[in-house]
């Protein structure tokens, strides 16, 4: 059987019936037998290969391959071309035999997504059956199962992604983070380990900021290889929030003036403890700091201070103006938007130092309440070290948001009840906290 088929010839063994008879010596147990002709079987093996490429889901990704990337990414740095070799080397080992589980870290455009296509087409030549998905569409996916016109059921599509030979999941970490959401992914996760089998995933968060039982298991030495294929430093911009306002970056302890001679002694030791507080939780930052007090005490310059002195010693930090985070929030619905509404949320609500200045002055909407309460209920209950400051009272704040930034176990709430810098008032003007109202 030496003799082939050109293209668009009759194959010269099968005279076009697509099989022939295997020509073996007599004896041997497939002798006589059946078999697809050599251009029949490889036809059969095209449309292997593009039913697994269908039911990977990979789509426009099939594109992606180990040939047409940089063994040491786009980055041009070299600790980060290091990183990315690395990653890239193990990734192929790990599309080789694909074993365990294989975790790619990195901030966007690092080349995650590549690297993970990558190991997926290798796999699929090889004849593996592989399903890659983006976790947000996953669940987007799993939530329309329950439509009528759902051409899938809920348990189908469910057992199909936890019991795939080999699953890839992309862009972990920037799903919605309701409940439903969270219990379903680490359903699957949960299963794939105990299961023990292949997977593969890629995330923008850094491992610390991961939900405590995902990070248990993506760092279990026994089944992971986990790969940081790029660190980037934080910029003044991403330290401190995204407004970028020099007079943020200009506050400082050191331009901190705590001796105002036009005020009482009483009034200038309240600044000096306010001071003294802000300072040591700079220099530690653990549980809440509640800062309470007029427009222009000097609470958003001590909030500033706090962040400009841990960014300087390379700490990330994360400082928002509270209704200019509405905004930004709002404005990521537009097509135009160069960020999702998960992505800057998720920064927000995880960061590993938040700084919520003029808490209370946002519009008070249902969405807005909603927003501020999801923040604040996840820093309460994972313990983030959270700085708020606040004109209004903690009995004129929401409740169910009060009652967290009231809670001692967490949190010290000091009110810097001193009148407006800005202001010529006399000295007793302003000294008591305005009540439930923008002071003027």
């Amino acid at each position: 059987m030496t003799e082939e088929a050109s293209a668009g010839e009759e194959c010269p063994l099968c005279k076009g019936a697509g099989f022939v008879y295997a020509l073996l010596p007599s004896g041997h147990p497939d002798f006589g037998r059946v078999v697809p002709c050599r251009c029949t079987k490889k036809e059969l093996e095209g449309e292997r290969l593009r039913r697994l490429q269908r039911y990977s889901n990979l789509g426009p990704l099939t594109r992606l391959t180990f040939d047409n990337l940089n063994p040491k990414g786009r980055s041009g740095d070299p600790a980060n071309e290091e990183r990315f070799s690395r990653a890239y080397e193990g990734a192929k080992a790990f599309a080789q035999d694909p074993q365990g589980w294989l975790v790619l870290m990195g901030a966007s455009g690092c080349g995650k997504t590549h690297l993970a296509a990558a190991v997926a087409n290798h796999c699929i030549v090889n004849g593996h059956t592989v399903l890659f998905i983006v976790v947000p569409d996953l669940l987007d996916h799993l939530r329309a199962t329950f439509s009528p016109s759902s051409d899938i059921t809920y348990d189908e599509l469910f057992e199909q992604v936890r019991n795939v030979p080999l699953l890839i999941l992309d862009d972990l970490g920037t799903q919605s983070s309701t409940p439903w959401a969270r219990e379903k992914l680490y359903q699957v996760i949960n299963h794939r380990y105990n299961a023990r089998l292949p997977t593969v995933i890629t995330t923008n968060n850094p491992i610390e900021e991961l939900d405590e039982r995902l990070r248990t298991r993506f760092t279990d030495a026994a089944l992971s290889q986990v790969y940081l294929m790029e660190q980037r430093e934080p910029s003044p911009r991403d330290s401190i929030g995204d407004l970028g306002l020099e007079l943020l970056h200009n506050m400082t302890f050191e331009n901190f003036d705590r001796r105002r001679v036009n005020l009482p002694q009483e009034q200038q030791m309240i600044l000096g403890d306010a001071f003294k507080l802000a300072r040591r939780f700079a220099e530690a930052p653990e549980g809440w700091l509640v800062l309470l007090g007029p427009n222009g005490c000097g609470k958003t310059h001590l909030a500033a201070a706090i962040a400009n002195k841990r960014r300087k010693e390379g700490h990330p930090v994360f400082l928002v103006v509270v209704p200019d985070f509405l905004d930004h929030l709002r404005s990521t619905f537009s097509p135009d938007s160069k960020v999702t509404y998960d992505e800057l949320f998720e920064r927000v609500k995880k960061a590993p130092l938040l700084i919520l200045d003029d808490f209370g002055e946002q519009s008070a909407t249902p969405w807005a309440q909603e927003k501020l309460y999801q923040v604040i209920n996840y820093r309460y209950n994972a313990r983030l070290p959270t700085v708020i400051t606040s004109c209004f009272a903690l009995e004129d704040i929401e409740t169910r948001i009060s009652s967290r930034m009231a809670d001692p176990r967490v949190s010290v709430v000091f009110n810097v009840d001193v009148p407006d810098y800005r202001s010529d008032l006399a000295p007793s003007a302003g000294r008591r906290l305005n009540r439930g109202r923008r002071p003027g």
